[in-house]
């Protein structure tokens, strides 16, 4: 089961989300979708949205950092 973050460098709160994410020693994959327009297309095609961050646990997508669904999200994938 794999774990991607989708961020900017700009997002305070993607830096939020990936520090939660080693908090609990989750290792995961950050893209950063202000330089790569391929996968910034792929979330708002996937999410229907444009906000960063966006945390894929398997095939779930978390739009934001809602740490109750990400901890929920992985629990589920076996991951926590």
């Amino acid at each position: 089961m794999s774990v991607t973050v989708y961020s900017t460098k700009s997002c305070p709160w993607c830096v939020k989300a990936k520090q939660y994410l080693d908090s609990l020693k989750v290792a995961y994959e950050s893209i950063d979708v202000g330089a790569d327009r391929e996968a910034a297309k792929e979330i708002v095609e996937k999410t229907k949205q444009r906000g960063v961050p966006v945390v894929k646990v398997g095939d779930r997508y978390i739009v934001g950092f809602d740490q109750d669904a990400i901890q929920s999200a992985l629990k589920g994938a076996g991951l926590l």
